[in-house]
């Protein structure tokens, strides 16, 4: 499973210019789901995003979690954060898992976030969207549960 987490004071996904989702401050997360995924990677990305100390304390020093400041969380489907652009031209997508497990794990995803009390916003999957943000800092990070990066 791979993410780039962006913290934002703002953002919102539009799909044929209706709004889909929108949260306040928190954190955008575009997820992408890998072919050989399972629940504990599911689990792994969970835990890990929402305990990622980057939002400022009183010090302005960044120490807190999204559970600490009771942050949002927009969540995006984006398979192409496995585009393997190393070879030729155009991105290879043989990594991205199939629609059907990468739709299951997304939900998972989802869900899991939500029984941990954050409020929730999405996008739809294998939709054509537009994601509009701000990026507060700017603070943006990668993580991939194989620990790739």
């Amino acid at each position: 499973m791979r993410a780039v987490i962006q913290r934002v004071s703002c953002a919102e996904v539009l799909i044929d210019n209706v709004r889909t989702g929108a949260i306040k401050q928190g954190l955008l997360v575009l997820l992408a789901v890998h072919a050989k995924d399972t629940d504990q990677d599911v689990r792994w990305m969970c835990d890990k995003i929402i305990r990622l100390r980057i939002f400022d304390d009183l010090q302005g020093k960044m120490n807190l979690s999204l559970l600490d400041t009771s942050g949002e969380m927009l969540v995006v489907s984006q398979f192409t954060l496995f585009g393997d652009c190393r070879k030729g031209r155009r991105p290879s997508w043989s990594q991205a898992a199939r629609p059907d497990l990468a739709r299951e794990l997304y939900q998972d995803f989802i869900d899991t976030i939500c029984r941990k009390g954050i409020t929730v916003q999405t996008g739809e999957f294998q939709a054509r969207m537009e994601v509009r943000l701000t990026n507060d800092g700017p603070v943006t990070l990668l993580l991939d549960s194989y620990k790739t990066f």
